[in-house]
């Protein structure tokens, strides 16, 4: 007799959950708790025969009876000790369930200095008053949120089986998630902050410092990323003005003859100044979350004076460094359009500033890129990522015009994927058994979001919905679902693990068996038709977005160590892949890497990026343009992790030493954050862990990345260089 037999001739039955909420029966879910419960398999066999026999003759059951009935058969058979440990098991998850949603339970959590709480964001110093405050209302949010979630999805969610992102802002406030600022519509037409009505501003330096306040303002009324898109194009009009003054200063002042020169000289110091305030202030302010507004500026695309000179100056700024110290600056996250024909080859125009750009990812890790046609074969128009990694798709309005800006995500729920696969035990059917009912959970997270984020009012957040930040400019009696509707937001499906999800069913090196490959694209292209049916039942555009997970690499991993022990390459070294990644530990290089990598973005085009470890490559730019270069035409979002810490005590600089108790100076041990500048990869953004440390699971992927970048790529690298320099020298000749 095969009990999965009998277990598959339960299609129909239908499990009563306390909540009233009803859901299919899942049979590997009893069959996960016998297991565990360590029986003989002569026992096992027993209870399930009894337990589906019993079942067969049901249309309905409530999850009480199935309790009963279990302890009632482990009674029967004598399994004393296993109805105490099934029991202990239902009581502690029952407390658990309690707890999470008691505001008081998680505010001492968070007073006990909880690692998980206090550096579940490394853009947080927990340290700091208004940090704290942030972190008290956040633990209360989290424990009434729970209350307000459906049943099904928060319990999901303390379980490990989904993860509601941002919990501590919402459900319980109806605020979006992440956004493209409209700063041509507030700089243009003005806009209220406060008390104050700020009209168009006359100079790049006002324009810079109205930047900044909106940035502050968005990050404070939102819970997640903002970017200005093409601030190059953006700030060069503005940049103009400050040029018509100087023209009319040098025909009053100097020879009529230099007036031109004299302007220019003039602009490229206001330009330079008014860019060297915006990042010094964002850099120095906190938004209502306790934390540096996470901001993103992307350039690249201009061709004129103005905007070359404005795209100069940012990375020029930002190779020189913060303070006396030089410090690597954080937040703005800049991105740089790379694009052929313009910046990507010696003979184009503003090659010079992609040298530059080399430069300054050498040395400061930033700015990441933007593949131009990629991006626009990916995600159906150029844009920048909001924040991190989320991507609008390419959206017209009404008019058949192209919009980007003033666009935002409305949140994410991302599902854990190796779960399942340690669930299925190599069983691919039942793999994909449970892996629809996730995907089902999923769903009902995410549209529980959009009906939450619709009852919000435009007076909630008026320079979002009222003065233009997010594209229009809505009356107080408006709904905010006109700049949500019709696919003009996004809303996103996440995922963590494919790595390991692949692993349990193909072994540690599956990443070269294209058995295993194809088996990856299917999961990540079936979350992508999920989305697609979903955006077609509902008219909000669900995209698949490949999840960070900074704090999300640790949680899902230690839930389900604790479930399921220590599983070798998988819940064993303590934290999940991010996404679609490569094993961090392994040694491909930057070629192989993003040749594994490139085909999942086609799919989860609402979210992705792909990184490349290298050495020290500050003497070695011209290793990193060969793989810009390369991966142009395969890749649309590019970053480059490199080796730039620096310790102020002796001087070195290059890679600081990991360590248990955080990073060292490998020369003098110097640890100190007062002492030192170490800059690392968080997830989409840059983090410095001494002064910001980061829960165990993500230091742990961290000290666990190995280089992609051989000797003899460098060596490669030199001879391109030299051969380069030769050709221009044979040039230079052939014009004289």
């Amino acid at each position: 007799m095969s009990h999965m037999i009998e277990l598959d001739s339960l299609p129909n039955l239908t499990i009563i959950k306390k909540s009233g909420e009803e859901t299919e029966f899942y049979a590997y879910k009893i069959n996960f708790i016998l297991t565990k419960l360590n029986l003989s398999n002569h026992i096992i066999d027993v209870i399930k025969h009894d337990f589906y026999q019993y079942l067969d003759s049901k249309v309905s059951v409530t999850t009480s009876e199935i309790r009963n009935l279990l302890c009632s058969l482990l009674t029967n058979y004598e399994q004393l000790d296993a109805v105490n440990e099934y029991e202990a098991y239902y009581q502690t998850e029952k407390q658990d369930f309690a707890d999470a949603a008691n505001v008081q339970k998680r505010i001492e959590k968070l007073f006990s200095r909880d690692e998980a709480v206090v550096h579940e964001n490394a853009n947080k110093d927990s340290r700091v008053f208004n940090t704290q405050r942030d972190l008290e209302a956040g633990a209360a949010s989290r424990a009434l949120g729970l209350q307000m979630l459906p049943p099904l999805v928060a319990k999901a969610h303390l379980r490990g089986d989904i993860h509601w992102h941002d919990l501590d802002y919402s459900p319980v406030t109806p605020a979006t998630n992440c956004c493209l600022i409209d700063f041509d519509n507030l700089l243009t037409n003005g806009y209220k902050i406060g008390n104050a009505w700020v009209d168009s501003p006359h100079s790049i330096q006002t324009a810079t410092a109205q930047m900044a306040q909106i940035i502050a303002n968005v990050a404070s009324s939102q819970y997640g990323g903002c970017s200005a898109n093409r601030i190059d194009q953006l700030l060069a009009p503005y940049a103009q003005m400050n040029y018509d003054k100087h023209i009319v200063e040098a025909e009053q002042w100097v020879v009529a003859d230099k007036s031109d020169a004299y302007a220019k000289e003039k602009t490229r110091k206001d330009i330079y100044d008014a860019m060297q305030a915006l990042e010094y202030e964002i850099n120095t302010m906190y938004s209502s979350q306790g934390q540096t507004p996470f901001t993103t500026v992307n350039f690249g695309l201009g061709t004129s004076w103005l905007e070359r000179e404005i795209q100069k100056a940012i990375l020029n700024i930002r190779i020189k460094g913060l303070g006396k110290e030089k410090r690597t600056a954080i937040f703005p996250k800049l991105i740089f359009t790379l694009k052929k024909g313009l910046n990507f080859a010696p003979t184009d125009p503003n090659y010079d500033i992609k040298q530059l750009a080399l430069e300054c990812s050498t040395k400061r890790m930033y700015p990441d890129l933007l593949m131009y046609d990629k991006i626009v074969e990916l995600t159906g128009s150029f844009k920048t990522p909001m924040g991190c990694r989320s991507f609008l798709q390419g959206w017209q309005d009404e008019n058949g015009v192209t919009v980007n800006s003033g666009r935002m995500n409305l949140g994410v729920v991302s599902v854990n994927l190796p779960r399942i696969s340690l669930f299925a035990k190599g069983d691919m059917a039942l793999f994909w058994e449970i892996f629809d009912e996730k995907m089902a959970l999923c769903h009902e997270a995410l549209s529980y979001r959009i009906e939450r984020t619709k009852e919000a009012v435009p007076e909630n957040a008026p320079l979002l919905y009222m003065y233009g930040a997010f594209g229009k400019r809505l009356k107080a009696t408006d709904k905010v679902d006109e700049v949500f509707k019709n696919g003009r937001a996004t809303i996103s499906l996440g995922y963590v693990g494919l790595y390991e999800t692949c692993l349990t069913f193909f072994g540690p090196n599956w990443e070269k068996n294209p058995e295993a490959h194809t088996f990856a694209e299917e999961i990540v292209k079936k979350m992508h038709k999920y989305c697609q049916q979903w955006e077609a039942e509902s008219g909000y555009h669900y995209s698949l977005y490949s999840t960070p997970a900074e704090s999300l690499t640790d949680t899902f991993c230690h839930l389900d160590k604790q479930k399921f022990g220590d599983v070798p390459d998988i819940t064993d070294k303590d934290y999940y892949t991010n996404s679609f990644h490569y094993d961090v530990r392994k040694h491909p290089t930057p070629f192989e890497k993003i040749s594994f990598e490139e085909t999942f973005p086609k799919y989860a085009s609402g979210g992705f990026i792909h990184y490349c470890e290298y050495p020290n490559l500050k003497q070695n730019p011209q290793a990193l343009e060969l793989v810009w270069n390369w991966a142009y035409d395969h890749v649309g979002y590019l970053g480059t992790n490199t080796c730039i810490d620096k310790c102020f005590k002796c001087g070195f600089a290059g890679e600081f030493k990991a360590t248990a108790r955080g990073f060292m100076c490998p020369e003098c041990g110097n640890h100190d954050p007062a002492l030192c500048d170490v800059v690392k990869r968080t997830c989409g953004y840059l983090g410095n862990p001494q002064q910001r440390p980061m829960v165990h699971g993500r230091h742990i992927e961290i000290i666990s990345r190995e280089k992609n970048m051989t000797k003899e790529m460098i060596e490669h690298a030199a001879i391109y260089a030299k051969t380069k320099q030769s050709d221009a020298k044979r040039m230079d000749g052939a014009e004289v």
